[in-house]
């Protein structure tokens, strides 16, 4: 696994835990973010070959 897999997916699982913890708390602009930004890195990864476990 290279390196940028390695930080895609570090960064998808930051995001979806930050997204958790803004939903928990009730905070929709964050989470509103949170969900682009994930999506963002999928298409990141998708533009790229990366295949992703999530």
């Amino acid at each position: 696994m290279g390196e940028f897999t390695t930080t895609i997916e570090h960064r998808l699982d930051q995001a979806y835990k930050h997204l958790k913890e803004a939903r928990s708390t009730g905070d929709d602009y964050l989470a509103d973010t949170l969900t682009a930004e994930i999506e963002d890195l999928r298409r990141l990864a998708t533009d790229n070959g990366v295949s992703l476990q999530r």
